[in-house]
């Protein structure tokens, strides 16, 4: 089943398009690595998907109703932005609780296992504003991950973490797509990728160039990792040829 469906997305600022003519679908259960070069869509992608920004043109569908301005469905989405802020002024629990709150969370409904398993019930009664950044990373993960979403939007996850958090990040990746979830990840880390990506939507000057298993890019090239993979892939595509999509 189709969760999340882009058709003819595009963004202007001014008159720079930041996304043209993307179309593409991601399934229920899926992850999709989003990767690309600075500067190519990838954050426009993901904040018109988040509906913190409008699209120029185009439309997207999740969970079979096209969004608009009733920001309901968001309801279902997990977001973990690169950088996050959240009120300094607040301990850890209380951001919690004050989230629970705004989400309007049954008791019992949360899934709260990121809190023991990355640190963070050792940092509860701390304020945001004692936190350094990986530590928020952690709350941000958490948050993330806490009320179930049907959708999860991860950017740079594990930009931040030490590789033992990043790795039980990642595994909770794994139970989400497990129970059902549908993950996007932007991730520079080219091994996060391979392991991680059911496909992996290539976009490069505002367009979406492919949306591929990665296996099909390393078997094509006969390379095994996919670092290296990549470049010879991309030099062997004509020009705004769009594939697997």
């Amino acid at each position: 089943m189709d969760r999340i469906v882009f058709e003819g997305l595009g963004k202007r600022y001014g008159k720079h398009w930041a996304l043209r003519g993307v179309n593409t679908r991601f399934a229920q259960g899926e992850i999709v690595m989003v990767i690309g070069p600075n500067g190519s869509g990838k954050t426009t992608l993901l904040k018109c998907l988040l509906g913190l920004v409008r699209s120029t043109e185009g439309a997207i569908t999740v969970n079979g109703n096209i969004i608009g301005t009733d920001p309901a469905y968001r309801a279902g989405v997990g977001y973990m932005p690169q950088y996050a802020e959240f009120p300094r002024e607040l301990t850890v629990d209380q951001l919690l609780r004050m989230m629970t709150d705004i989400r309007d969370a049954r008791s019992g409904s949360t899934d709260d296992r990121l809190i023991a398993h990355l640190g963070v019930d050792a940092l509860l009664d701390k304020r945001i504003s004692a936190l350094s950044g990986g530590m928020r990373q952690k709350v941000s993960a958490v948050l993330a991950f806490r009320y179930r979403p049907n959708i999860l939007v991860l950017d740079e996850p594990t930009a931040g973490l030490d590789p033992v958090s990043a790795n039980k990040l990642l595994d909770a990746v794994m139970r989400a797509k497990r129970d059902g979830a549908t993950v996007l990840i932007t991730s520079h880390i080219m091994e996060e990728v391979q392991r991680l990506g059911d496909r992996v939507a290539y976009l490069e000057d505002g367009r979406l160039r492919f949306a591929l298993p990665p296996e099909t890019i390393t078997d094509v090239t006969g390379e095994k990792s996919l670092a290296v993979a990549l470049p010879k892939y991309l030099a062997q595509l004509p020009a705004h040829h769009v594939e697997g999509l």
